[in-house]
């Protein structure tokens, strides 16, 4: 097949038609129309095959996640999806592998109204980079700098689920169903919580969402705020299938491979307490809920507090590209 028979064949018709697409797939670019008054929001983020996922994740999968992780992204600023860009490298072109993956990624597109609009592909080592655009109310997009002092710290789900698959897979060890099945659902097929992002708009002060491990990204947010946190991490939010699974673990081990595994695509927020009332309401309704870890402080730093009172020492914390030895 050549370049634009795969277009046509596989992408010409991924995710949903929206009537805010002028012209999608297939000229020189994408016209978009944006609702007035409001303002773009443009993410992108790259999978590389052994870096992000292991080379033998199936091609669904990966097309599943290749939005999903923009999608998060997008969460994370209070934004509404609209629109997707594709740039694939295949080593390749072979018709089970593209089906696979263009049925992953469509899958994700329609569960979040999400139109792929334009892209390209190429030959080369399995890469896909994936950029999707958004749009917030004016002056709405929720940012990592607006924490304060007095601030309660949050995060949506659970964390450390898609953390503890991926070690379980590096280890080449058996992980029990259903507790296997569920923490590699949460690896493979992260939930974006785009839903969540838009009702924290005018709720929450400062957001980012949880990719490359929670104590990392809340690093992030607190830098930018300009402050610094205490975690309580006897609320830190754990699923039964991670309690199950390293019921028989040292606590530390369980509880730094939760705070920096990464993967987990939540989202961590700061509300000022007088918003406290509307924060439980805004996630009363919704299968994903919301707990509070801790505290914004003045001190820049992040303590993280065992329930007995003692500090945690993470020592390296969070996924970095270019760290020595550093691998998905």
């Amino acid at each position: 097949m050549t370049e634009f028979e795969i277009i046509k064949r596989y992408f010409g018709n991924c995710g949903v038609r929206r009537d805010d697409v002028v012209v999608g797939v297939g000229d020189d670019g994408a016209v978009l129309r944006l609702p007035p008054q409001s303002e773009l929001v443009v993410v992108m983020d790259t999978l590389v095959a052994g870096v992000h996922f292991p080379a033998e994740t199936c091609a669904e999968d990966i097309g599943y996640k290749a939005l999903a992780v923009n999608l998060s992204d997008i969460a994370a600023m209070g934004a509404e999806p609209a629109w997707a860009t594709l740039a694939l490298t295949v080593p390749q072109p072979a018709a089970e592998w593209l089906e696979a993956f263009a049925r992953g990624l469509s899958a994700a597109a329609r569960s979040y109204r999400v139109q792929l609009v334009g892209g390209d592909t190429t030959r080369g080592p399995l890469t896909v980079t994936v950029q999707v655009q958004g749009w917030v109310p004016q002056g709405q997009a929720v940012r990592r700098s607006g924490a304060r002092p007095g601030d309660l710290i949050c995060v949506t789900g659970s964390v450390g689920d898609a953390a503890l698959a991926l070690h379980a897979w590096q280890r080449h060890e058996a992980l029990c169903t259903p507790h296997g099945d569920y923490l590699l659902g949460r690896l493979n097929r992260p939930t974006p919580r785009c839903a969540e992002g838009i009702r924290l708009r005018g709720l929450a002060s400062a957001m980012i969402d949880v990719s490359d491990g929670l104590a990392a990204d809340l690093g992030h947010l607190l830098v930018a705020s300009g402050v610094g946190a205490e975690m309580d991490l006897s609320q830190l939010p754990l699923s039964e299938s991670f309690v199950a699974v390293t019921r028989s673990w040292p606590c530390d081990d369980a509880l730094r491979l939760a705070l920096s595994g990464g993967d987990d695509y939540e989202l961590c927020f700061t509300v000022p307490p007088a918003r406290r009332a509307a924060l439980t309401h805004a996630f009363s309704r919704g299968a994903c809920g919301a707990r509070v870890i801790g505290m914004v402080e003045t001190a820049p730093g992040l303590r993280c507090r065992r329930g007995d009172g003692s500090l945690l020492a993470l020592g390296a914390s969070g996924y970095q590209h270019f760290a020595p030895g550093e691998s998905r």
